[in-house]
């Protein structure tokens, strides 16, 4: 039986039973600086109520640039951001269940078995890949935003960035190529070429919103689309997102790097 929801008819589009869909679903949003910022803003303007928070930091006057809720007297109090992502969220949801988490997720990872979906904002690659193999061995969805800013020979820069739905079963970031042996080292180290972490708010938006996109299909299945490997490629400098070029060459089969045998809680072996 479905629910009418009248706050929410301007999405109901999504589907008959859609919104109460987006009510159930537990949401993790690992990073909560540009782009996890955007992300939780979305998440409860569409109507998600359960969130999990992680984010050791504080905010800094730095982060002003991208942080969506930081504000001059945020960052004089040093608040978490953890804590700002809450507050906004419950600014637009005040009935919302929030786990504001101002830790390294690491330590809270059974937080992530509980969620239904869960987003990586992060920046670092060795980070990516501890999260990824997380929810793989939980069988929880991930979808992993970024972007970095090259320098060019010219001196010109570039805004490049991409958003990947890591499916437990398919394709992960090592079987796309966005992840491997050889290339963690190179990318980590040109990693911010450009200046410290290089960020603006308009890309971290433009990645946000094309990751609670993907989000809410696979919540709702409303396009009835939704049904190939994800791997966006976005190109800041002509504000295009689109199928990143490796996609054809991806096997849809099998993950070999995260096989199902390896899911759930570990187990002891006996002696």
């Amino acid at each position: 039986m479905t629910t009418s929801h009248p706050d929410y008819s301007r999405q109901s589009f999504l589907g008959p039973d859609a919104q109460d869909r987006i009510f159930r679903c537990v949401v993790g949003v690992v990073g909560l600086g540009g782009g996890g910022s955007h992300i939780v803003q979305q998440l409860a303007h569409l109507g998600f109520l359960n969130f999990r928070l992680f984010d050791a930091d504080a905010i800094e006057a730095s982060n002003l640039n991208r942080l969506v809720g930081g504000t001059a007297v945020s960052v004089k109090e040093k608040v978490p951001k953890a804590q700002i992502a809450a507050t906004l969220i419950r600014g637009i949801r005040p009935h919302a269940i929030v786990t504001p988490v101002q830790d390294v997720w690491q330590n809270h990872a059974h937080l992530l078995a509980g969620c239904d979906l869960v987003f990586g904002c992060l920046d670092g690659f060795d980070q990516r890949r501890q999260l990824e193999a997380a929810t793989r061995r939980y069988l929880v969805p991930l979808i992993d935003i970024g972007m970095d800013v090259f320098r060019a020979d010219d001196g010109s820069h570039a805004i490049a960035g991409q958003v990947i739905l890591s499916m437990p079963g398919g394709p992960c970031m090592t079987c796309l190529g966005f992840l491997n042996e050889r290339t963690l080292t190179r990318e980590a180290a040109a990693y911010g070429a450009a200046g410290p972490q290089p960020q603006v708010i308009w890309a971290n938006g433009a990645l946000a919103s094309s990751a609670v996109g993907i989000a809410v299909d696979l919540v709702t299945d409303w396009s009835r689309s939704l049904r190939q490997t994800v791997y966006l490629s976005y190109r800041g400098n002509d504000g295009t997102i689109t199928p990143h070029a490796r996609l054809p060459f991806i096997s849809p089969g099998p993950c070999p790097h995260y096989p199902f045998s390896e899911c759930g809680a570990p187990k002891l072996r006996p002696l």
